[in-house]
């Protein structure tokens, strides 16, 4: 198991406002693309987790930001499990440009529930799931 995923990829036009510089919506849906391929760097795929009855909203979000990323861009999304208790847990990204600056910081929350919403303790109904995440979570670096 990794305890954190570094995503990396650059800024598309059709991100950025007329200035060249990415609205920034744009940087929760570059949490989600880190979050996916930090699970299926893992052996989750979040496809397969939707099929097995598992689902996981976000409840939260925190959002920081550093600096601006432009049309042109490279950058890296570091994205670590911060803590998990079965029920929720919370991912911690980390954006920067290729040469280290810092962009972005933020978190996001979620929890694990099944397609009609009620709330799935993956101790009892997933249980190599929830080893998984207990692993990973006590992987991070504080």
């Amino acid at each position: 198991m990794q305890k954190k995923s570094v995503y990396e990829r650059g800024v598309y036009y059709y991100e950025t406002d007329k200035m060249g510089i990415v609205h920034h919506a744009n940087y929760v849906h570059y949490m989600e693309e880190a979050r996916l391929f930090f699970l299926a760097a893992n052996g989750y795929d979040y496809s397969a987790l939707e099929s097995s009855g598992i689902l996981s909203p976000v409840v939260g979000l925190s959002c920081r930001y550093h600096s601006p990323l432009r049309y042109g861009d490279s950058f890296r999304v570091i994205v670590s499990l911060s803590s998990f208790t079965g029920l929720r847990f919370v991912f911690r990204y980390r954006m920067e440009k290729k040469d280290g600056l810092l962009v972005f910081e933020g978190t996001s929350e979620h929890c694990f529930v099944d397609d009609k919403g009620k709330p799935i303790f993956l101790k009892r109904s997933f249980p190599d799931l929830y080893e998984a995440f207990s692993a990973l979570e006590s992987l991070e670096e504080s």
